[in-house]
């Protein structure tokens, strides 16, 4: 007489994880259904009980407790296939891409950008395909993520030292974010540092919610800022810092930005963790924050005090992350305000940092990171 089909033993943290799957109200209707069928098996009910209960055949019972055995609680949640097969390879759809992201005079086309004829025509040409349209091309490049976008200029670095700095930084990132473990020396903890501003009392352009106009127009609630040509009350400057490793942002506001308040704002981030842990500021060039052979002030406090500043290759200032967190502060904080004094406006930048620590998790705040994110 054959054994009877049992599904095999299991332990208390499985029995508990397939209780959860049960009583989750959410996810599929298969997963659930599979689950059930096993804690059943467990519980020591026979097939023909469990397909009576289960509502579903003897054969259907044993494949599920037979898979079950075998690969575990992956053979729980399903896994669809089928429908149409892809139109291109995956090979092909590399292709397509790579030709789609260069430049035609690349291939000894006379043209300054690909519109959707000319790289659908290019690939038919060289036969990368045998054939594809024009709608065809613009959804796999839309899957791919591509998008057809404006050009930007930009300052290209001529500095003599750009590879070494730009990997040096680089390393620091990647310590960071946990991918390298530092060597003895090397520092546990990084800065990303600069100044945003001059912070001055203009109105800052936005937007913001009002009546499209007709007879329920309010003129008194007009999206409109004052025009503004006399902005007394000088600038102020943010000097602001990114710790990596807590995503946290801290930032000091001063009426100047020179040497001074550079070393004042270093020394905060430096009593921020023991002397004994090692750690990098990573800045740009600019000229208070280098050591020259007028002032050498920056180095000596640096080695005194067991920091590393890692500097930017000259027009490279987008390698610094703190860049896109100047994008959000500008984005949440000042975009469509106008304060009366530095005061004012200086506390709601301070609140914004307070409110950016404890909501780092936010989905627009992320995305709004993310897309300002180059490094």
């Amino acid at each position: 007489m054959a054994e009877r089909v049992r599904v095999r033993e299991i332990d208390d943290a499985e029995g508990r994880r397939l209780l959860r799957i049960i009583r989750r109200g959410t996810g599929s209707v298969v997963t659930w259904r599979r689950a059930q069928m096993v804690l059943l098996s467990a519980q020591g009910m026979p097939v023909a009980k469990i397909a009576e209960v289960s509502f579903t055949g003897h054969d259907r019972v044993r494949d599920v407790i037979h898979n079950f055995n075998t690969d575990g609680f992956d053979s729980l949640y399903p896994k669809y296939s089928g429908g149409r097969p892809r139109t291109f390879t995956l090979p092909e759809r590399r292709e397509i891409k790579k030709i789609a992201k260069s430049k035609p005079t690349e291939h000894d086309l006379p043209f300054s950008t690909w519109s959707l004829t000319r790289p659908a025509e290019f690939l038919v040409a060289e036969g990368v395909v045998d054939d594809i349209s024009h709608e065809g091309l613009r959804i796999l490049l839309r899957e791919e993520g591509v998008s057809f976008q404006r050009l930007k200029t930009w300052k290209a670095s001529r500095d003599p030292d750009y590879a070494a700095k730009k990997a040096r930084v680089e390393h620091l990132y990647a310590i960071a974010d946990g991918e390298v473990i530092p060597e003895d020396g090397e520092p546990e903890v990084i800065f990303c540092m600069d100044e945003f501003g001059p912070l001055n009392l203009m109105p800052h352009p936005g937007r913001q919610w009002a009546e499209r106009g007709g007879k329920h127009r309010d003129p008194d609630r007009e999206p409109r800022r004052r025009a503004t040509y006399n902005r007394y009350g000088g600038v102020r400057h943010l000097f602001a810092a990114l710790d990596l490793a807590k995503d946290k942002l801290y930032g000091h506001i001063k009426p100047i930005k020179k040497r001074t308040q550079f070393l004042e704002f270093c020394r905060y981030l430096r009593s921020l963790y023991p002397p004994e842990v090692r750690i990098a500021i990573v800045s740009d060039n600019f000229s208070p924050h280098l050591t020259t052979k007028r002032c050498q002030r920056v180095g000596t406090w640096a080695a005194a005090n067991n920091v590393e500043m890692a500097c930017t290759p000259t027009n490279s200032s987008w390698l610094n992350r703190i860049e896109a967190q100047f994008t959000a502060l500008r984005y949440f904080t000042l975009d469509g305000t106008e304060h009366a004094d530095h005061k004012e406006q200086g506390s709601m930048i301070r609140r914004y940092i307070i409110w950016r620590n404890n909501h780092a998790a936010d989905q627009r705040l992320r995305k709004v990171v993310a897309r300002a994110n180059v490094a």
